[in-house]
This record gives structure tokens, sequence and C-alpha cells, in this order.
């Protein structure tokens, strides 16, 4: 009987597994994590997994094939833009969207010609049965389920916004939908719904400059594979508007409750393992012995912890040891005389940080990773934003009242201070992340099922061409009516004209008469 189920088991593995291309070729630790997320879940549905990455996955699994990228670290555009001292003096702004776009392709172009991802995609024999493709800023990743002649999902880092469910549907009204990187909340004011409309404008210019450059990389990037297997080239807007679903890193407790397509599908905290990982001995000590509790600081991995200048690390210091708090600070270099409530670490298993009992608060730099993952463990946060949608993110978690935020700038330690005063003192921070934490857990389904279920869905229906939504086959012109406002205005000119005509009639018959 054993044997049976055993071969039964082993048959259902093979008949239900599927191949899947997992592209997240992004130079980036934050962007690898969620790339991960998919491709743990995926392999622990049975699915063969290949994953293009440049930070391998170090115990691989039986089923796993990586394509490294690491050598795209080498050169990265971004490197001489995060650094905390630029940033601190203001020399850069990392919020500038039209940068952003055009940066990204740059960044997409190196990750698709990199000579590890030509091998793999100028092989004929080379099939996949799905490909999810991260979505940053660019679209150019559309193009491998065109090598492969299959379908394709989107991977989007951030809340629902304009561009990324324009791929899938429509945008969603300006009038109460503010996009990711706006400070405003619906409901909006007359003044603030301008402001939408035109940086929903704004995103759309972007989006046109840099359409050509994208075209052009598409064609470069993945027209000779697709000839080497007999194929046709389709034209890039076909194909990035071609995607099946989107896998968004949204859940109503983080952000706004979003009118979504039926085929965008939230998932956020995927990334979190289902089982907390143990501490190491070392942490576990510091984190079980801490008499007042622990503050758990950490920027991220995006910004070098050694372009932050000397005086400012040892500003930070000096104001953590006037704290009764025990604090774990992850940073990437060793440091001489600490205070003895401060402990500082080149690595730290950050959600087993923030999973024990006795962490009272996070300070971070906002990321949508580490945002979520203090609604995920109950733990308040005081951010302190960098760049890009980062700004949003503490925006939001203050209006969801589990967060303050300090502006980086040399006086930061100090604002820091109070700050944490305010946040551990007043027990409604912790209150309101908790009750959060609660909405957030409570789902119908996890985030991994979630994953499968859509993914084996997508291939099984070849597509799942039922759920594309109508808008994507609408003109601009019309979804706005603007052909019937046309019409109507062209009818009010004819009937005006008629009118004056009528009246310059009726008094050259008078003026006549007289």
């Amino acid at each position: 009987m054993k044997w049976t189920l055993l071969l039964l088991t082993l048959f259902l593995n093979d008949v239900f597994s599927y191949k899947i291309l997992v592209a997240f070729p992004y130079p980036g630790k934050s962007h690898s994590i969620l790339g991960e997320g998919f491709v743990r879940h995926l392999l622990n549905g049975g699915h063969e997994v290949t994953y293009i990455t440049p930070v391998p996955i170090k115990k691989p699994h039986p089923n796993l094939r990586q394509v490294d990228v690491s050598s795209n670290f080498e050169n990265f555009v971004f490197t001489s833009t995060l650094d905390f001292k630029k940033v601190m003096n203001k020399e850069v702004d990392l919020k500038d969207m039209f940068t952003m776009y055009h940066l990204m392709l740059k960044v997409a172009e190196k990750g698709v010609n990199h000579k590890n991802v030509q091998k793999l995609i100028m092989d004929p024999s080379e099939q996949f049965d799905l490909v999810i493709a991260e979505w940053l800023y660019q679209h150019l990743y559309s193009g491998f389920a065109t090598v492969f002649n299959c379908p394709y999902a989107w991977s989007s880092s951030m809340e629902p916004h304009p561009m990324v469910l324009d791929l899938i549907d429509e945008i969603g009204n300006p009038a109460y939908f503010a996009d990711h990187m706006s400070p405003l909340t619906p409901p909006l004011s007359f003044s603030e719904r301008v402001s939408e409309l035109l940086n929903v404008i704004y995103l759309y210019r972007i989006r046109w400059s840099v359409s050509d450059a994208e075209a052009k990389a598409y064609e470069k990037g993945f027209g000779p594979a697709v000839a080497k297997r007999g194929l046709r080239l389709p034209a890039f807007d076909e194909v990035k508007f071609n995607g099946s679903i989107m896998f968004g890193n949204s859940h109503v407790s983080l952000g706004e409750a979003h009118r979504v397509p039926m085929n965008y599908v939230p998932i956020a905290g995927y990334h979190i393992n289902e089982e907390t990982q143990p501490l190491p001995e070392n942490l576990q000590k510091i984190m079980d012995n801490a008499p007042h509790g622990v503050i758990y600081f950490s920027m991220g991995t995006m910004m070098p912890s050694k372009t932050m200048p000397m005086e400012f690390k040892r500003a930070f210091l000096d104001m953590f040891s006037t704290l009764k708090y025990t604090v774990i600070w992850k940073l990437e270099e060793e440091f001489k005389d600490l205070p003895k409530n401060v402990h500082v670490v080149q690595w730290a298993p950050q959600p087993s940080i923030l999973a024990h009992p006795n962490c009272k608060l996070f300070i971070s730099h906002g990321g949508l990773l580490s945002t979520t993952e203090t609604v995920h463990y109950g733990v308040p946060i005081i951010g302190v934003p960098l760049f890009a949608d980062q700004f949003m993110n503490v925006l939001r978690a203050i209006r969801k009242g589990f967060a303050l935020q300090v502006d980086l700038g040399f006086d930061t330690p100090a604002k820091l201070k109070v700050a944490i005063g305010e946040i551990l003192g007043d027990p409604k921070y912790a209150n309101k992340v908790k009750e959060l934490s609660y909405i957030y857990h409570n789902r119908l389904n996890k985030p991994g099922d979630l994953i499968n279920w859509w993914v084996e869905h997508v291939i099984e229906t070849r597509g799942a061409v039922h759920l594309r939504s109508p808008a994507l086959h609408v003109p601009f012109y019309q979804k706005l009516y603007l052909d019937l406002i046309a019409l109507i205005l062209l009818g009010l000119v004819v009937v005006i004209r008629m009118l004056k005509k009528l009246i310059s009639g009726r008094n050259e018959t008078k003026q006549k008469k007289n």
C-alpha cells in the first residue's frame, strides 16, 4: 500500500509539474528576495524552475536551475548615485521618475544581454510553460515570453499604480486613485484632482519618451533568439500588453483599498518564510536578555553604509547610548568602542529579529519589504526614506497609524531620539500595528498558495485569455469619451452658426422692411 501511494505521488507530481522561468535580473538584494519568494513557492508546488538572478541561491533545490547574472553588479548604473552623503546634501533627486524610467531600461538591457541569459534564450531546445517577469519601470522582460512562445505573468514590487494597472486593464481614475509616488490620499480636493491628472499625463509622457529605446532594446535582445526558432518577432507594443496576470506585492492592510482588475493578484508577504527561522545564538542571547526590549535599525541593502559619513555614524552611536533600550544595528562594517547597549552586526536575519517578542521598534528606510514585515510581525516603525517608493510607503504607514517619519539629514540622530520617545511612549502605535497584522494574516488563501494556483490556472487555460480586460483594446480617447465630446462640441458649433445665420437673416429682413 505504501509503495502504491509513493508511486501515485510521483506520478501526480510528474503530471502537474510545469517548467517556469522566473526572470529577476535587477542587481539588487531586495528584488532578489522577491524573486526567491516565487522560486521557493513554485518548487514547493512541485514545479521545475529556471531562475535568472544576480544573487544565486546558495543551497539550490534539485528542481532549480540558476542563470547567474551577478556580474551585473559591476558598474551598476546606480553605484555613483546611491550615496548617503549625496542624498543628505541633496545632490541627487532619487524621486525623479523621468530619470528612473531611463535608468531602469539600461539596467534591464544589461540583464537581457548578459552572456548567460543570451546562452539560455539562443538555445532552441529550451522550452517553458510560463514566464514570471519583474516589472520595474520597464517592460523589456516581456520579451522572454516571445522567445519561448508561452504566456507570462508580471510581478510588481509595489502598490498598484497607473503604469502597472495599465498593462493589464486601465489606469485608476485620478479623481480618487493617487499614484504610488504621490503624497496625496483620497478623497482629493479640486486642486489635488488636477494635480493627480497632470501627474498621470506626465507618466504617460515619460513612458512615451522611452518607448522607442525600449523597442530597439527588445529587438536587439530577443530578435536573434526568436529568428533562430523560426518565429516572427511581434511588435513590442503587442508583447508588453500581453501579460496574463499581474502579481502585486500589495495588500489592503499595507495600502489603499484600490479597485483592481480580476487578473491582478495581491500577494504581499509571499517573500516571508511561513516558518520563522531560529536566530543565531549570539543574537538570540542579546534579544532574550534585553531588559527594556530591542530596537532594530537597518537602512536596507541598496545604499552602502560605507558612504555614510563617519561623524554621522558616531552621532547615531552617541544618541543610542543615551537610550535604555538595546539596539541592534545592521551595518556592513565593524565598529570599536561601542556603547554597552549597542550591537553592530554586518548581517542580520531581519524576519527572525522582528518575530522575537522582545523587538519593540524597527527603524528602517521604508522599503516595501520592510514595511510588509513590520505588519506581518506586528512591530511599529520609524521610517527614514531615501528614494523611490520609500517615501510613500512610510507615509502610508503613518496614515495607517503605526509609524513616524524622520527625514535624512545631518540632524537625523537628534530627531530620531524624539521620534523613539514618542512611538515607544504611546501604546497606540503598537496597538494599531497589531490590529493591521490581524487583517494582514486573516486571508482566504496564503500568498504561496495563490502563486501556485494562478500559475497553474494561466498555463492550463493557455494564457487566461478569459480574464483579459476589454479596456486593453479601447483607445485612450474612447475611454475618456473624447470622440463624443468632440461630436457634441461640433454639433454645438453648427447649431450656434445656424442660429447666428437665422438671427442675421431676420435682422436683414427687418432692415429691408424698414
